[in-house]
């Protein structure tokens, strides 16, 4: 067998790049194991295993589960916030556009795929774990609620939406989303078939457009 070639200058030895390289490796095997067992069945001893190393090995990075539940998160979720937050502040189209985006990113590529059983998680254990449901609250759902509020506001303010309750507005956009993470980990595998999440996400987006148009129907209280 052919010797293996030698690293080019500057290219770090295989140990030290399998080394480098080996917190993120831990991080998505605890993916994958938290939401398939939820936070309070998974074990350290599990993830290790899924990670290809020993126990002992991983507590050199992560001193506990509560810290490894937070990397997941930060890995996972926070970069797509971060994402959203540069397209409130960069896209020139209309609010609706940016609103759009937003959920067809939240539904597409979070809710729909395997990071979707993390809020889900969150939602069934958050009683169980007040630290971690806390800094869930801030690190995901608050500077998401700040993200979709701030559309809103924006599109108010340039006549293209007509003036609601911002607060629970943003509650009503995300719900669907969280539907989507319940529906796909609880129920989608006994009901047989997968949930049409283009097709919900599509009908959701045209019910807001005719929600927030600034000639749509008065609200309860100015009726």
């Amino acid at each position: 067998m052919a010797d293996d070639p030698l690293p080019g200058p500057g290219t770090p030895p295989r140990w030290r790049r399998r080394k480098e390289a080996r917190p993120q490796e831990i991080v998505a095997a605890a993916l994958d194991v938290f939401t398939e067992r939820g936070f309070a069945a998974t074990r350290l001893e599990e993830i290790a295993a899924r990670a290809g190393i020993s126990k002992g090995t991983l507590y050199l990075y992560f001193p506990n589960k509560e810290e490894l539940f937070k990397a997941v998160v930060r890995s996972a979720i926070v970069p797509n916030l971060e994402m959203a937050e540069h397209l409130l502040h960069d896209f020139p189209g209309s609010s609706m556009e940016i609103l759009a985006r937003l959920l067809e990113g939240i539904g597409g590529r979070i809710m729909a795929s395997k990071v979707g059983g993390i809020p889900k998680l969150m939602i069934a254990e958050a009683g169980n774990f007040p630290d971690l449901a806390r800094f869930y609250l801030d690190e995901v759902i608050n500077r998401g609620f700040r993200v979709v509020g701030a559309v809103i506001e924006r599109g108010v303010a340039r006549g293209e939406f007509r003036p609601v309750n911002v607060a629970h507005t943003v509650r009503l956009v995300i719900a669907p989303m969280l539907m989507i993470a319940v529906w796909r980990s609880s129920f989608e595998p006994v009901e047989g078939r997968p949930l049409d999440v283009r097709g919900l996400l599509a009908e959701h987006l045209d019910h807001l457009r005719r929600a927030l148009q600034p000639d749509g129907p008065p609200r309860g209280d100015e009726a």
